[in-house]
């Protein structure tokens, strides 16, 4: 089998997923703007955060910073890597503030933004910022006419949508993003009913959207099998609206820990199971280190490179990629640079 081109993308560490700990507030932007500043260097497509509010896997008075605010950051302090989040909670934010978010810190980076959204899961902070805890459906219903509403901000530079949960009146955006196809989307999730259905629904180019078309992505999580089948279902989907399955791209993301040896990447993942025991108890550390300890992309740069090739082979054509030692140890990354990109690229 054919094997598709492969872009990377590099997380930068926010503190969402405990990544910070030790390192001294004063001392976070520095060491995020460090890494972004090395991924705009060297062969990475783009960067990304998390956009969430509270840490994970439990909520702790540990930093996680703001996704937003870092894309702006970012977005004047690089020059090339584009700059995404996996991915935006729909709820946090009215679609058209989003919309005019996303144009702003488009102009601010000279074209770089991609738009990672989906319906949002964290419950907790849900709960925790008071916007309540929608059924699944209804986050979305949400995700949809927010979805609708940002792409009429970002083609016509204005909004109008008397929706079911957002309704907005002459919502005016400008200026339009740079890109002269927009700002590209990424649904994120694996639905088969509703979430792929959006995504092929918000693809469908210049004819959904008017004079300007887009470029759409979905992001799945899984096994080269289950890749394959929600890429069947994501293609019925298209079918179904009309929507040209070969212009999204699909993607994935992965934890990464790489060593020389076996040896060494397990000694990276001790780190993160260190840093865990100081917030959890022993059952639930052993129970959020285990997808680590068997993800197919722990070991060495052979081992990672067959791993993420599995689902190139099936189709997938932009790894993203999470090193969880990144803010203290860049070795990881630097090993994966020199020998797993290469090998797959």
């Amino acid at each position: 089998m054919t094997s598709t081109p492969m872009k990377f993308g590099l997380f930068v560490p926010q503190g969402w997923r405990l990544d910070l700990v030790d390192i001294a507030p004063e001392n976070h932007w520095a060491t995020m703007l460090d890494l972004a500043k090395h991924a705009d260097a060297g062969p990475w497509e783009s960067i990304w955060v998390y956009d969430h509010f509270h840490t994970v896997p439990v909520p702790t008075e540990e930093a996680t910073h703001e996704a937003w605010s870092l894309m702006a950051a970012f977005g004047a302090a690089t020059e090339r890597v584009r700059l995404g989040q996996m991915c935006t909670c729909m709820a946090y934010r009215n679609p058209a503030y989003l919309a005019k978010v996303a144009a702003t810190i488009d102009a601010v980076s000279g074209g770089r933004v991609e738009m990672g959204i989906g319906g949002g899961w964290y419950e907790h902070e849900w709960r925790a910022y008071g916007f309540g805890f929608p059924r699944a459906g209804v986050r979305l219903g949400m995700l949809d006419e927010g979805v609708d509403i940002m792409r009429q901000a970002w083609t016509n530079g204005i909004a109008t949508l008397d929706g079911e949960h957002y309704q907005v009146d002459g919502a005016i955006v400008r200026p339009l993003p740079l890109q002269p196809d927009g700002i590209p989307l990424w649904i994120a999730g694996g639905g088969e009913k509703v979430t792929l259905r959006i995504a092929a629904k918000h693809a469908r180019g210049a004819e959904y959207t008017g004079s300007r078309s887009y470029t759409a992505y979905t992001n799945f999580s899984g096994t080269p099998e289950g890749f394959a089948h929600k890429s069947e279902v994501l293609a019925g989907h298209c079918r179904d609206l009309g929507t040209d399955y070969d212009s999204i791209t699909r993607s994935m993301n992965f934890n990464v820990v790489i060593g020389t040896t076996e040896a060494e990447a397990q000694s990276k993942i001790a780190r993160v199971e260190e840093i865990y025991s100081r917030f959890m108890t022993p059952d639930v550390v052993a129970e959020k280190i285990k997808p680590y300890r068997e993800s197919p992309t722990v070991g060495t740069p052979e081992q990672v490179a067959e791993a993420i090739r599995s689902f190139q082979d099936v189709g997938m054509s932009y790894a993203i990629n999470y090193f969880p030692e990144a803010a203290y140890d860049r070795s990881g990354i630097e090993l994966f640079e020199k020998e797993v990109v290469p090998a797959l690229g």
